[in-house]
């Protein structure tokens, strides 16, 4: 029987509020994919996402063909390579992992596997940020800023988890800023990084063939903050990302049912995701005390 026209049977590990708000509903709505079941550590809030619950994530991976992952870094980077080595494609959030030695671990056994993956980094989805990237190729870029300030590890936010407020904005937010600027303005080179990982962080990133980029970064700021700014300038002119509240999560999951069914790889895939890990981590190395 020809699937190919059916759609993906993902899984999904996880169901906390992002996996309420998105990954769950993304997946179930079709018409690309469908939700096949979940696994979470705490069965009582997977059972809320309206999908088979299972016992263990072996289970899981026995009946959907491609697993999904909402969970915090560490706990992405355990599990998804047992899925991996289960045979299964791999949906996979940023960032790949809490260390740079579990996200050359995890890319490895999906290389090893010959697995598809593909990561969430959401604005390269949107068409907001696609219409951005395509007039910056326009431009001869030569430099560009981004800043990405919030009150999200403040007070009783959802998203004010452990693991963010142990890592801060650099491993939580860095990946999405660093991945535009580095699609804008050329591969990442060449990192230095100052200010406090918990607090305020800046980077000047260097970029093949010369151009180079500052970004600031913090999610601790009280009180009201300017939306996101991302900005490339260049020899023609310059651009700036418009500011946007949509996810486009419908776009992520037609494009992963493309990269499962059709076997060729997607450009945000784990390989990726550790190439923006090892920018991340001698960041924080600089960073350190």
């Amino acid at each position: 029987m020809d699937d190919r026209n059916e759609p993906v049977a993902v899984g999904l590990v996880g169901a906390g509020p992002w996996a309420r708000m998105a990954h769950a509903p993304m997946l179930a709505r079709g018409p690309h994919t469908r939700l096949a079941g979940v696994w979470a550590r705490r069965p009582e809030a997977a059972a809320e996402l309206g999908a088979p619950v299972f016992a263990t994530a072996e289970e899981l991976f026995e009946h959907c063909e491609a697993v999904a992952f909402c969970v915090p870094p560490a706990v992405q980077a355990e599990y998804a390579v047992r899925a991996a080595r289960a045979g299964k494609a791999l949906l996979l959030e940023k960032p790949l992992a809490d260390t740079l030695a579990n996200a050359e671990r995890l890319a490895g056994a999906v290389a090893e596997a010959g697995v598809a993956s593909q990561m969430v980094l959401t604005l390269r989805y949107a068409p907001q940020a696609r219409a951005f990237l395509a007039r910056c190729a326009e431009i001869e870029p030569f430099g560009g800023h981004a800043v990405n300030v919030s009150g999200t590890l403040l007070g009783d936010h959802p998203f004010a988890t452990p693991w963010r407020r142990a890592h801060g904005a650099l491993l939580d937010v860095g990946p999405h800023v660093i991945d535009i600027l580095d699609a804008a303005l050329g591969r990442v080179t060449g990192v230095r990084a100052h200010g406090d990982p918990l607090g305020w962080t800046g980077l000047l990133l260097e970029h093949e063939g010369g151009a180079v980029s500052e970004v600031s970064l913090c999610m601790t700021a009280a009180g009201d903050v300017p939306p996101p700014v991302i900005a490339v300038y260049g020899r023609a002119g310059g651009v700036v990302l418009p500011h946007f509240d949509d996810d486009p999560l419908e776009t992520i999951a037609e494009e992963f049912a493309g990269t499962v069914r059709e076997g060729g790889g997607h450009p945000l895939d784990a390989a990726h995701g550790l190439r923006l890990q090892r920018i991340i981590a001698e960041a924080q190395a600089q960073l350190a005390p």
